[in-house]
């Protein structure tokens, strides 16, 4: 917000009048710095944010970095390498947004996003890792968890679908199944995304009044909601017990969705090692002539154009 200049003189040439103005000016300043109007536009909020990044230049680098994971994938295909990669955080981090920003450009048989419900009575029956075991990589392939295991350290345990017994035996256990896992050859990343209370209340309202999103906002969002420092508490206990040298956690901010993004993306390419590989220059052959080929008088029912 632009200040008002101290050197303002009235009309008349004796100061004083516009003094009085400057000096209300800067109360207003001041007091408003950083802040949208009531009632001002969303655009003239979002002027006022100068530091989250702006679309034109997320975009910019988000394809730089699509062409980057690319080439990973055909690396990892033609390698036979197997990745894992664990997304956990809060809700409205940003996992989702993640995910897709990482996978929109790359096929979805060698990144496969595991999203599990919730369990069965058969799964529910079953050592608890089980369910999650059989969803790893086979090789050449990517496996994005959004959410994992760690839902047992986290939603389970704050919502108090576990006993604490539990919660304490599988933040004892996990630690020698993932260095089983990173043993076996298979690359583990773990990313837990980090957002502010503030910018937390802000998506979930935003959630609740946007159209688009209403189905992202659950009863159980509304309840995580109000147990914040319960989700700091078990974060904590979470990271103290599973944060080891074969398989650190990972923290990215983002109160700023697209800053995160290409952090994590970045940061994902900077961890699996990948060479690109040649390509043989592309041709395209003649395509055939149409002979006697006639199209049928046929009544299709084509889609109305209404765009």
């Amino acid at each position: 917000m632009k200040r008002s200049k101290s050197e303002a003189v009235s009309p008349d040439g004796n100061g004083k009048p516009a003094a009085k103005k400057t000096e209300a000016k800067k109360k207003h300043a001041s007091t408003n710095h950083g802040k949208a109007k009531p009632g001002a536009s969303k655009d003239a909020a979002a002027k006022q944010d100068t530091g989250r990044m702006k679309r034109g230049e997320y975009e910019d680098q988000l394809e730089r970095l699509h062409v980057e994971l690319v080439k990973l994938q055909q690396w990892v295909v033609a390698k036979g390498l197997r990745v894992c990669i664990v997304f956990e955080g809060r809700d409205t981090a940003g996992k989702g947004g993640t995910i897709k920003a990482i996978t929109e450009r790359v096929s979805s048989r060698v990144f496969r996003v595991i999203a599990l419900p919730a369990p069965s009575d058969r799964e529910r029956s079953q050592m608890y890792i089980q369910r999650y075991v059989r969803y790893l990589p086979a090789a050449g392939e990517i496996v994005i968890f959004d959410r994992s295991w760690y839902n047992r350290a986290g939603v389970e345990r704050v919502m108090g679908f576990t006993p604490e017994d539990k919660v304490r035996t599988f933040l004892q256990i996990v630690p020698l199944m993932e260095k089983t896992i990173v043993k076996s050859g298979v690359i583990l990343l773990k990313y837990w995304l980090e957002v502010s209370e503030e910018e937390q209340e802000r998506r979930l309202k935003e959630r609740a009044n946007d159209g688009r999103k209403t189905w992202k906002l659950s009863p159980m969002d509304l309840k995580s909601y109000s147990r914040w420092y319960d989700y700091s508490r078990a974060r904590d206990d979470m990271f103290a017990a599973t944060d080891t040298p074969h398989a650190p956690w990972y923290v990215a901010r983002t109160d700023d969705k697209r800053r995160g993004r290409l952090n994590i993306i970045r940061h994902l390419l900077e961890h699996v090692p990948y060479e690109e590989l040649p390509r043989e220059k592309v041709k395209f052959p003649k395509r055939q002539k149409r002979g006697d080929y006639t199209p049928p008088d046929y009544p299709y029912k084509y889609v109305e154009e209404r765009y």
